[in-house]
């Protein structure tokens, strides 16, 4: 009996020895989940593109490569810091390695605003997000699709289509005659936005804006 009793002890002290290992392997398996940004070389960079760079994430606003008479070449650019709006000129070595922010991207209408704040809504799940004012809100017309920006679970920013139509409401009057060539004058659009038009541009004519630089392209025919 005694033996038999020590058998027992035994195999029991196996199986609680065992279970333990099995438990620690849990967690590994749940860590191998998570999904890491990757790397991009700055001779690939292009506008748009989302890097991070001191532990904040930015967007190529504008870059150019640089290849001096004497010397390494390197990449000159503009970053826009989405947590700070802040727009700075950052170089680079020609084929730096740097992290790519994981930003998501979700597509959302824009309702209303509500005070300073703008409400998007996710038209599948009709969730609402509320955004505070920002630079976006210069070209932003009710009922208009847009990019909802996250990182790290935090709303970062939106992302106007590249270009939009908007209409002239308020500009002087152009003299007949003149031409894209002839000059320009400042011109106020629906959204309260200021853009630099032809001086043919009348008011109540429609313009298409590029939203990343506020310039006019063209003059939306009827």
């Amino acid at each position: 009996m005694a033996m038999a009793f020590a058998a027992s002890v035994s195999s029991a002290a196996a199986l609680r020895v065992n279970a333990p290992a099995r438990s620690r392997s849990a967690p590994a398996r749940r860590g191998a989940l998570t999904i890491r940004a990757g790397t991009i070389s700055t001779n690939d960079f292009k506008v748009g593109v989302n890097v991070e760079v001191d532990n904040a994430p930015y967007k190529v606003v504008e870059f150019m490569h640089v290849k001096p008479g004497k010397g390494s070449a390197f990449v000159r650019s503009k970053l826009k810091n989405y947590l700070t709006k802040s727009t700075n000129e950052k170089t680079f070595r020609a084929g730096e390695k740097l992290q790519t922010a994981d930003v998501e991207k979700r597509t959302m209408q824009y309702t209303y605003k509500d005070g300073e704040q703008f409400v998007f809504m996710d038209m599948e799940t009709y969730e609402e997000t509320r955004i505070d004012d920002d630079d976006f809100s210069k070209y932003l017309l009710e009922g208009q699709n847009c990019e909802v920006l996250s990182w790290n679970d935090k709303v970062i920013g939106v992302d106007l289509p590249l270009n939009v139509e908007l209409e002239v409401t308020m500009t002087d009057p152009g003299v007949k005659g003149n031409t894209a060539s002839g000059g320009d004058k400042p011109a106020t659009v629906e959204t309260g936005a200021t853009v630099i038009v032809p001086l043919f541009i009348q008011i109540g004519e429609k313009i298409v804006v590029d939203t990343t630089s506020g310039k006019y392209v063209r003059k939306v025919k009827k």
